[in-house]
């Protein structure tokens, strides 16, 4: 059956009573699918009905879906005419593992980060009114996005609104209410219903004329719904709230969307789902199989290799539970990222000093904020792309305060297959700007760790910026040693051409030093800068290039053209590093091609400015007029 379906439109097609087993062929399509290529994959096991449900019930892409972060929109994507390309989903030129509104008209909202779906659907809701347009938007979200600030401003504004929104509460850890029964179900078809949908309005219209009365049917109403139903808060900020029912019963869905249907203003319908549904190790452990590569189906299992050495994330962790070990004063902070920012040990052996606070970055830094004005010594693990979000709380609440916090900056630089949303390639221009604040790039394993040691000592904010994934394959040393401040050292000395590099382009840089016989400074630090060794270089050399996995416009090689300027030193510059533009997913190695850092790219643009093929930046010289 799914081999039929090219579009929701073939989907409405079908009886409702095959809506079933078109689910197991879909549920099918995406456990060989997503084992052969990898990608997003409990989450979308979860979501199979839901979204049958949705596209059948709905006149999409009319109809306005919004999906919150999107990593469970894969059936959504074969659904909308993109089946035969799932093979080459977070690829180069492939699919996009989140929705994207340049790859479908079915994808509404460009999504990757979390809690944004209720403020765009209501945006599309509002634009309907102002366009005298008649169309449904429905935000799908996850009750751990619920956790996020912004999900909560966009209720409270929705809810004092008529607006045509549909909000979708896809609770798939059963943290808000119990299994559903048959009683349940029964209570959500009626409410959905039209003849209660008639009954209340009718009532609350003939008891307008009485505040009394009609205030205590008002409160028995809600009371009486509180007692059966868990929607009390969801009905006090303004929406209709059904449910709720079970998120695998693909045509109870479809009758209960279909009501809703027929219903005027913001309604919520919270359905409950399993993440991993009808795959038994990810039923199991969700988290574990939350993203995949590509594994066995039968097993479960990675293919296993030779032992490797540890990644970046991996060095954090351990860094953190010595250092907690040897300081008491060190807490742990996360934003919902446990896995992901490598504090599962630290969480288990200091439980009481660990804090995930959900999907709450401001929260996040402004709590870290708390403590260290209390004396405690902060340490918040989060993804550059994420740190975004809390720009305002690092400006205000930590750095115009002086604040001891540390910011472990996990996925700095590119992350290959989750795009751009994802990207950490802002991190060194949004920071340097920063008052306050010490910024520190490791080059490799044990250079990250003694990072993260220097910066605890300190007492002023201060970051440590690392990539995904590993290192050049050094493991680190046990001992660990304060960097002196703001000082680089030289790898490798060489004539005429300078390489200062920042950040993890360490294979890359050597290569091209070897192959140019250039000259090679680890600059470790992007604030303070090395000002002596920029001035050394500068005056023997006659090219500096400067290396970053930063974007060129304010990062690190933009720093280094400040100082020259400031001391009046006339040497050119290449600022090599990430272009003005939006990397594509991709492998991060094809990513690096793309973008011309990878070693031949790099020679290429060395010796294009060597033979006069190339402008680079130069510092203006200024008379004694200019001066004036």
């Amino acid at each position: 059956m799914l081999d039929t379906i090219n579009s929701p439109d073939d989907l409405r097609r079908l009886e409702l009573d095959a809506l079933p087993a078109l689910c197991d062929e879909l549920r099918e399509f995406l456990l060989n699918s997503v084992s052969t290529g990898g990608g997003h994959f409990s989450s979308n096991l979860g979501t199979v009905e839901l979204t049958v449900a949705l596209h059948y019930a709905f006149n999409t892409p009319h109809d306005k879906l919004v999906w919150d972060v999107g990593h469970q929109a894969y059936p959504h994507k074969i659904l909308t005419g993109r089946r035969d390309q799932m093979g080459s989903i977070r690829q180069k030129e492939g699919l996009a593992g989140f929705p994207k509104r340049s790859e479908s008209e079915y994808d509404t909202f460009g999504v990757g980060h979390s809690s944004t779906s209720i403020s765009a659907a209501l945006g599309m809701a509002l634009a309907a009114q102002q366009k005298g347009e008649d169309y449904h938007s429905i935000a799908i979200i996850g009750d751990g996005a619920m956790t996020a600030g912004m999900a909560y401003e966009a209720l409270n504004h929705a809810g004092d609104l008529d607006a045509n929104l549909i909000v979708i509460l896809n609770d798939n850890e059963m943290s808000i209410s119990p299994n559903v029964g048959a009683l349940r179900k029964y209570l959500t078809r009626l409410l959905s219903g039209r003849m209660y949908s008639t009954m209340r309005e009718s009532g609350k219209k003939a008891l307008a004329h009485s505040k009394s009365l009609s205030k205590l049917v008002k409160l028995t109403e809600e009371h009486m719904k509180g007692m059966v139903l868990p929607g009390t808060l969801f009905e006090e900020m303004g929406f209709k709230y059904y449910g709720p029912i079970d998120g695998h019963d693909v045509e109870e869905l479809v009758h209960v969307l279909e009501n809703l249907k027929k219903i005027s203003g913001p309604r919520l319908l919270h359905i409950l789902t399993q993440k991993g549904r009808g795959y038994e190790p990810a039923e199991e452990d969700p988290c574990a199989y939350h993203g995949v590569t590509p594994f066995n189906l039968q097993t479960g299992l990675v293919a296993s290799g030779k032992k490797s050495t540890p990644t970046y994330t991996q060095v954090f962790g351990q860094w953190l539970c010595d250092m907690a070990e040897q300081d008491a004063r060190l807490v742990g902070i996360t934003p919902a990222m446990r896995e992901g920012s490598g504090l599962v040990a630290f969480s288990e052996r200091f439980p009481q000093r660990y804090f995930d606070v959900g999907i709450a970055e401001q929260h996040a830094v402004t709590l870290a904020a708390g403590l260290a004005c209390e004396g405690l010594k902060p340490v918040v693990a989060i993804y550059s792309t994420f740190l975004q979000r809390a720009y305002d709380q690092l400006l205000h609440d930590v750095a115009v305060q002086n604040l001891p916090v540390v910011f472990a900056i996990d996925r700095a630089g590119l992350v290959g297959a989750d795009g751009p949303t994802h990207s950490g390639n802002y991190d060194l221009s949004y920071l340097r700007c920063v008052p306050n604040m010490v910024i520190m790039a490791p080059t490799e394993e044990n250079e990250c760790r003694q990072m993260l040691y220097t910066a605890f000592q300190m007492d002023c904010p201060t970051a440590v910026r690392y990539p995904r994934g590993k290192g050049i394959g050094l493991e680190p040393q046990a001992e660990m040693q304060a960097i002196p401040l703001g000082k680089a050292v030289k790898l490798r000395s060489g004539r005429s051409i300078a390489i200062l590099l920042f950040g993890s382009l360490l294979v890359e840089a050597q290569t091209v030093a070897e192959e140019l016989g250039a000259t090679l400074a680890n600059m470790r630090f992007v604030k303070p800068l090395d000002k002596a060794m920029i001035r050394e270089l500068a005056q023997s050399h006659d090219l500096l290039v400067t290396l970053e996995d930063n974007a060129v416009m304010g990062g690190a090689g933009s720093a280094v053209n400040e100082y020259l300027h400031e001391a009046g030193l006339t040497v050119p510059v290449l600022n090599l590093g990430l272009p003005d533009n939006y990397v594509e997913h991709a492998q991060r190695e094809e990513q690096l091609v793309a973008c011309e850092l990878d070693a031949v790219s790099i020679i290429r643009r060395i010796r294009a400015v060597q033979d006069g093929r190339a402008q680079v930046y130069s510092v203006p010289q200024l008379s004694s007029a200019g001066l004036r």
